[in-house]
């Protein structure tokens, strides 16, 4: 097999196992981690496994490889002669990878490293956190193409930075740094270099994993459930999470090891 054949042959995607962390990295770094339809439909499957095997998987970093992209966009290229249907099919597959996210049951990290433009933000707001570099930036930019966020950009973003800085953001196709970024509350956590990044996120969860896996699952569905709700509806839905923690061995477990003075033996999943 020639070398040009054996890169073609490499997975886009690929979903690594570290112990009770599972490592989703997008490698295409010569397309700057573009989403393609075919690296779109590999992240589904990818989080699907992740979500069969959730009792042993505590945390998720989702990373782009090659040190100059998270994810550079949708992949453009592709795009170019694409019908209106073929627009619809392609954004639909981008908000089911999104919300295969959401649903994970273990916390996602985005880990951005450089570009996270257009689709590739798109990709970090379906995380529960996005952790960057100092060297990183973002934008919805879809506009400067004649387009609009396709993956949930109009949705999720005015979410976190709220509506004017989003409206600010997509209108002008404009790309903010990772001080901007922090600021606006996009991104939970700078550091100086992509180690650092890595083992900041791998800290975190490692924190994580310290409590109950079945809490920390059932306050990742409420907190999605009720994102964007009215607080009449938000506040049924947290009722309902907190309700259902009260049939959980966990509750019985944390509340009797604090009682007791002792670590609590959580269940695994």
């Amino acid at each position: 097999m020639t070398m040009p054949e054996a890169e073609a042959a490499a997975p886009e995607v690929r979903l690594e196992f570290d112990a009770d962390v599972a490592v989703v990295t997008i490698d295409r770094p010569r397309a700057l981690n573009a989403l393609s339809g075919d690296v779109l439909e590999s992240l589904d499957a990818a989080f699907v496994e992740i979500t069969d095997a959730a009792a042993s998987v505590r945390g998720v970093l989702l990373v782009g490889a090659g040190g100059r992209a998270f994810v550079a966009g949708a992949d453009i290229a592709a795009m170019a002669g694409r019908t209106p249907a073929e627009g619809e099919r392609m954004a639909r597959l981008g908000h089911r990878v999104a919300a295969r996210i959401e649903a994970c049951p273990a916390p996602v990290i985005a880990c951005v490293d450089g570009f996270a433009l257009g689709g590739g933000l798109e990709l970090a707001l379906a995380c529960d956190l996005i952790y960057a570099t100092e060297a990183s930036s973002f934008g919805q930019p879809e506009v400067r193409l004649g387009l609009i966020p396709g993956f949930g950009g109009t949705v999720r973003l005015p979410r976190v930075v709220g509506p004017a800085r989003a409206k600010e953001l997509i209108y002008s196709g404009r790309r903010i740094g990772t001080d901007e970024a922090v600021q606006a509350g996009l991104v939970a956590r700078a550091f100086p270099d992509r180690d650092a990044l890595l083992a900041g996120a791998r800290e975190t969860i490692a924190r994580i994993a310290e409590n109950s896996p079945v809490a920390v699952a059932n306050a990742k569905r409420v907190l999605v459930a009720a994102s964007g709700r009215p607080t009449e509806q938000a506040v049924e839905l947290e009722i309902g999470g907190f309700m259902d923690a009260f049939g959980t061995d966990d509750m019985r477990e944390g509340v009797a090891a604090f009682l007791e003075k002792r670590t609590p033996g959580f269940s695994r999943g």
